[in-house]
């Protein structure tokens, strides 16, 4: 009331002279206060950014009006201003105070959210802006032309050129796809295919050095790069790896077997000689070395004959050093790849490139930042093994299954090879040497950054891989061409009035076919200033790997976002549909039908299950083929656009539609849009599966019930914070970022405070590696039935043997106070948690 009557008082003292007042909302307060600023104030301001970026002007000087006829006439009306200011505004508050509960109405719970999402026109109410009738001029969609309406729309801002006026989500959408369409995206797929690009080489030097002009060129805010030495391991030329049989009379190394590609060979393989009987091991999983062995067929003290797919070689070579193998060939069945004669395959004298670290980063500094001049313990990770592995081409894979000998396969393991039947083995005896040797070599990723306007300290993150161990069209030369052309349509779009919220941060990394190792090292280098700043990420590496299915490697809290923007992004191939009407068509289950988990190969899982940042790797892919070219010579930018039948460029702007959509979400939108409400989902899935052994830990006298009150607490802040975002104040820009920063926080939660990053990096109880997290408790568990450790692989000195109570009840303790530890964060300050744990 003390402001009303300052407003009256300041009315009574208006005088004939050529001055303007203008009023604006100011930050802090619920509603807004009217602040007085004179005309000279500084120019260029910029309005808060949860205002409507529009003049509100005070009545216009008396001097631009007609001269008054009589001084009594302009004495009473002066007289009378007090009276009809304070009517106007009562008039003003009262409908404001109902446009603001229509708002508030429109706008509460999941369907507000999705009416803004979609763009949709809040409603206002004529009594709400009569004042602003009288004195100003607008227009708004859903009153007409002549009211004005203070725009709500979350999704808006100001254009840099205030004559530009708002940008809504549907004026973003149009700017970024208008200019995206003006890129050269298959030029630059094509240009980069072509060029030299093994981590370390001059070639991929002189490519570093031209995409970051590329990036110097653009209208950013920052570019820059920065330098690791890293441990990666070559191919020895003067000692080149070999392949023998063994003499069977005298136990020695005889002829030797070609190796048809003597440039492939798996990075971070143990060197040295193996020596032994071949079996043939299916996929190399635990459950087949497990099936291996209960066939009578002992994989230990032998080398494993192994098909390429399904995990990683990393997987497979750690899978066989588990249960006591000597060594591992890997090679590429025909019967993974495409049989149909329209499309292309893997030239059976083709081997596949794969390194057999089970981990990322440089395995030779783990838990530390590989820089230049600095001293590092001499430690190595635990994921390198220590038998040796060589990729072989499927016509040596053939050579060798027509000697083995013993039972044969069962059926789902026979392959395409023209050796029939498949046979377990043991086959002939071999001696394989592998000689490859450490280099330190330098690698350089290469940033670029636009600022955010209201949240610059707050990252988006956007990469790819720049390396490939030959061509590699498919593995990085599209997710190269699509980031650089995300930066210059960002660019273009800053220069036509877009500034996002958050910043923008765009990485082209190093090393990537060594294990993610610049996404990596960078993430360790800079982990603390990355705390709680990284936002998202998104890996635009695999983008394109086939046209028929769409996959999205992602983090629980971005489904829900992937589904909306999905609906945006038109099919690259079926006409009048969206990416999601693609995917329902074939699966109304449309989360079964696209959602993945990460592997540890893609450079996202590090961001994740590292450094607690969630993030998405987006693929299109065949339909349920492999691209059979990947980690070969013949991942060509000719051979990939066969596979696609020419609708390689169609296929990659889609991706870059998808994941220009994204980032314009995650950047502009004001409150974040992570559903971190999703996690509760992902705990009950998994103690759904532990239920099954209740009745066999009760009769140990062990009980889940510690895990089930913290997956309750979780779900209780997760919906108490969700109503306390719903009822609060949108404008209060103190509140939004509040809100956002324990957002931000969920997956960082989820990290294991109660295990060491030098010891278990990977230390997300979902996603990780290690006895925290729920998977080993589940696989733990497991052996109260299995009768032994059989199951698991008795010869690894890492599992323990069989059930033990004392491991159940500490795996029981790390996932309970990680999980409790989450949902007390997530009720916010410690005067708010209130759970009954």
């Amino acid at each position: 009331m003390e402001r009303l009557w300052g407003v009256l008082q300041r009315v009574q003292r208006w005088s004939p002279r050529p001055s303007q007042t203008i009023y604006k909302l100011v930050e802090g307060t619920q509603q807004g206060r009217l602040e007085e600023e004179e005309e000279d104030g500084e120019e260029g301001a910029e309005p808060p950014s949860h205002f409507c970026p529009m003049e509100l002007r005070g009545p216009e000087p008396l001097g631009s009006r007609p001269a008054r006829q009589s001084l009594g006439l302009w004495a009473a009306g002066r007289r009378a201003a007090p009276y009809l200011v304070l009517t106007a505004l009562l008039i003003f508050t009262g409908g404001k105070i109902q446009a603001h509960s229509q708002w508030r109405v429109w706008a509460g719970g999941t369907s507000g959210v999705q009416r803004r999402a979609q763009g949709e026109s809040p409603p206002c109410h004529p009594s709400a802006f009569l004042l602003g009738y009288v004195t100003f001029r607008g227009s708004c969609q859903a009153c007409g032309d002549d009211v004005l309406v203070v725009s709500e729309d979350v999704n808006s801002e100001l254009g840099l050129d205030s004559h530009q006026g708002t940008l809504y989500w549907s004026d973003l959408q149009a700017m970024f796809l208008r200019l995206l369409g003006e890129g050269r995206l298959e030029d630059t797929i094509r240009q980069t295919s072509h060029r030299e690009r093994v981590a370390g080489s001059a070639g991929m030097a002189a490519l570093a050095q031209d995409i970051r002009a590329a990036l110097l060129r653009e209208k950013l805010d920052h570019v820059w790069m920065d330098t690791h030495y890293v441990g990666l391991q070559f191919p020895d030329r003067a000692h080149p790896n070999t392949l023998h049989w063994v003499d069977a009379a005298t136990g020695r190394p005889g002829e030797q077997l070609p190796l048809e590609d003597p440039d492939v060979y798996c990075p971070y393989s143990a060197t040295g000689n193996a020596t032994g009987e071949l079996v043939y091991a299916h996929y190399g999983r635990p459950e087949d070395l497990q099936d291996l062995r209960a066939r009578g067929v002992e994989p230990a003290g032998r080398l494993l004959l192994v098909r390429l797919g399904l995990i990683s070689f990393a997987q497979k070579v750690a899978s066989a050093q588990d249960f006591g193998a000597q060594g591992v060939l890997i090679y590429p069945d025909p019967a993974d790849f495409s049989q149909d004669p329209h499309k292309l395959s893997l030239s059976s004298h083709r081997a596949v490139y794969g390194h057999v670290h089970l981990g990322t980063g440089d395995p030779y500094t783990p838990g530390f930042p590989s820089f230049n001049q600095t001293q590092f313990p001499p430690v190595q990770s635990s994921g390198l093994p220590s038998i040796p592995a060589q990729p072989i081409s499927a016509d040596i894979a053939s050579l060798l299954l027509k000697k083995f000998e013993g039972p044969v396969a069962p059926k789902e393991w026979q392959g395409y090879l023209p050796v029939s039947p498949y046979r377990l083995g043991p086959g002939p005896g071999l001696h394989l040497g592998v000689n490859n040797h450490r280099t330190s070599t330098p690698i350089s990723n290469i940033f670029g950054c636009i600022e955010g306007r209201s949240e610059p300290d707050h990252y988006v993150v956007i990469g790819a891989q720049r390396d490939a161990w030959g061509p590699g069209a498919a593995k990085s030369a599209v997710g190269t061409a699509i980031l650089l052309e995300l930066v210059r349509t960002f660019s273009s779009m800053v220069s036509n009035g877009f500034r996002p919220r958050r910043s923008l941060l765009f990485i082209s990394w190093d090393g990537g076919d060594f294990g993610s190792v610049g996404s990596m090292e960078w993430l360790e280098g800079y982990l603390s200033v990355l705390h709680l700043k990284a936002v998202v990420y998104v890996s635009l590496d695999n983008a394109v790997l086939g046209d028929d299915k769409f996959h999205a490697k992602t983090s629980p809290l971005l489904i829900s976002l992937i589904e909306n923007v999905l609906k945006q992004v038109d099919s690259p191939n079926r006409s009048g549909q969206t990416l999601y009407e693609q995917v329902v068509f074939s699966n109304h289950s449309w989360e079964a039908e696209v959602i993945r988990p990460l592997p540890m190969e893609s450079s996202a899982y590090s961001f994740t299950a590292f450094a607690g940042v969630p993030a998405v790797e987006f693929s299109f892919v065949e339909d349920g083929l492999v691209y059979p070219f990947l980690h070969t010579k013949d991942d060509t930018y000719e051979n990939l656009h066969r596979v696609l039948r020419g609708r390689l460029p169609a296929v990659a702007l889609a991706v870059a539609q998808l994941a220009g959509q994204l980032l314009i979400r995650l950047s502009h939108d004001r409150l974040l849009p992570l559903d971190f409400g999703r996690y509760g989902d992902v705990v009950l899935k998994h103690i759904g599966s532990l239920n099954e052994f209740s009745g066999d830990l009760k009769a140990r006298g062990l009980t889940l019930q510690w895990v089930y009150s913290a997956r309750g607490d979780y779900i209780r802040a997760a919906e108490k914070l969700r109503k306390e975002i719903y009822s609060s104040e949108e404008s209060d820009e103190r509140l939004t970022r509040m809100y956002n920063v324990r957002i931000m926080r969920v997956e960082f939660y989820f990290l294991s405070q109660y295990v060491s990053p030098a010891d278990s990096p990977f230390r997300h109880i979902f996603l990780g590696h290690g006895d925290h997290t729920l998977t080993a408790l589940l696989d733990h568990v497991r052996l109260l039935r299995s009768g032994g450790p059989g199951a698991l692989g008795a010869t690894s000195s890492h599992v323990a043997p069989g059930f033990q109570e004392s491991r159940f009840r500490r795996q029981l303790a790390l996932l309970t106070w990680t999980l409790q530890g989450a949902a007390n964060a997530l009720s916010g300050d410690v005067w708010n948690i209130d759970n009954n744990f």
